[in-house]
């Protein structure tokens, strides 16, 4: 008995030993990763300046790329998501206050990490949606950075984005998509705007840039890649899960969180933005969605 005792306890310290060394290799891989430089692309980018290019961008980052839902309603930098398994996701702070970017970013260095997901040193940003934002057009994208030099000072010093070892372990399974790097195209010739009007093309410019992230890209909804599992499912936004709703029972819903029955979207549905999207806006977009083909829910 004792000999199987002393057999049994080197196997199950082999065990150990075997995974402790397998956990440590998956936790330094993904740092490694997390570290890693990528080619910045060389071409320029110029942000424009005056009123009305500050005004249309604090559209753009307020009501349609939602910045404010991770960096906060002064924009000045919060913790998103504190997951004791997973990690923690900081989103910094975007003005020129202490501890702040805005001071030291240049307009190229905004359109990086915008439109790439690319910091000014080369590596890959965590979470940041450039997969969506890389449809933003220059002009857009230009007076969003305009408006973000516009902001005031905010002085608030946040801790960096941590990884831990369930998060690091499902991003080297393929589970947990870190970096939005690898699903940009990164293309270097601009990117033209979409007219402003209540058609199908503005309503996709719009849903690609504000909406696929959570929803998909077919729209189908289902969980959303990179949020802890009990986060609630993306609604099916195809004409399967809301083709019901008239282009009045749209609105209300964006305007309000309050289904056509009364109850209530979840907290996470975005509504602060989304109320203050235009009628030409709202419109469009329903449009968009009344024109994809229907899908079951969770197909994205």
């Amino acid at each position: 008995m004792l000999r199987v005792l002393k057999v049994l306890g080197i196997t199950v310290g082999a065990l150990l030993l075997i995974g402790a060394a397998g956990a440590a290799g998956v936790y330094a891989y993904a740092g490694s990763k997390m570290g890693e430089r990528v080619p910045v692309p060389a071409h320029a980018f110029t942000a424009p300046t005056g009123v009305e290019s500050v005004a249309r961008g604090e559209h753009v980052v307020r009501a349609l790329v939602k910045c404010a839902d991770c960096h906060g309603q002064d924009l000045g930098g919060m913790v998103v998501v504190d997951d004791p398994a997973l990690g923690t996701i900081v989103a910094p702070n975007l003005t020129a206050g202490k501890g702040g970017v805005g001071a030291g970013y240049s307009d190229q260095d905004f359109e990086l990490a915008i439109r790439h997901g690319i910091a000014r040193d080369g590596r890959k940003l965590v979470f940041m949606p450039s997969s969506e934002y890389q449809h933003m057009s220059d002009e857009d994208l230009g007076s969003a950075i305009a408006y973000l030099r516009s902001l005031p000072a905010v002085d608030r010093e946040v801790a960096p984005t941590r990884i831990r070892m369930l998060g690091r372990a499902l991003y080297v399974a393929g589970q947990l998509p870190l970096f939005e790097y690898p699903r940009v195209t990164h293309r270097e010739d601009p990117v033209p705007s979409v007219p402003v009007d209540s058609t199908v093309e503005y309503g996709r410019y719009i849903g690609n840039v504000g909406c696929a992230g959570c929803h998909g890209a077919g729209y189908g909804g289902g969980p959303i890649p990179g949020v802890p599992p009990d986060w609630p499912k993306a609604a099916n936004l195809t004409p399967q899960g809301i083709g019901h709703y008239t282009r009045e029972q749209f609105t209300h819903v964006l305007r309000t969180g309050e289904r056509p029955d009364g109850t209530k979207l979840h907290e996470l549905m975005p509504i602060g933005a989304t109320k203050r999207m235009t009628e030409i806006e709202i419109a469009a977009v329903h449009r968009y969605l009344a024109s994809l083909p229907s899908k079951p829910f969770g197909t994205r």
